[in-house]
């Protein structure tokens, strides 16, 4: 008895996806990246309690190239997810914020994407010197 794929994802054929959704769906994964980055981060400045030789190693590991790069999108993510925080502060608390809703979510597509690219070039920088 397995599950049939088909009608498991057919959620996603029925609704067609309309902004708010979308918010929705990438509030949850850059949540999700955001709060993954900040477990690795306490486990790492657990290792700390080894010793300055066992941080340091770690810290080796960290500035591999391809960890350099796996920090861009997750870059990416704590700017989205902040900017859409706020959006859903404004939807929540200003009377009129639900009929702007739409509007609301590009603005905050824009403002991320200009964000995001000053940030990720500065952090892309090392890896290209």
């Amino acid at each position: 008895m397995g599950i049939d794929r088909r009608r498991a994802w057919s959620w996603v054929a029925y609704y067609r996806g309309q902004a708010g959704q979308w918010a929705w769906v990438l509030h949850r994964l850059a949540g999700l990246a955001v709060a993954a980055f900040l477990l690795i981060h306490i486990i790492d400045t657990f290792v700390f309690g080894f010793g300055p030789d066992a941080y340091n190693a770690l810290l080796g590991i960290w500035a591999q190239p391809v960890f350099l790069v796996l920090q861009v999108p997750l870059w990416g993510a704590v700017v989205y997810h902040a900017l859409n925080g706020i959006r859903v502060i404004i939807i929540d608390f200003w009377g009129p914020g639900s009929l702007f809703q739409e509007r609301l979510f590009w603005v905050v597509m824009v403002l991320s994407v200009l964000l995001f690219l000053p940030g990720a070039f500065v952090m892309l920088s090392p890896i290209f010197r």
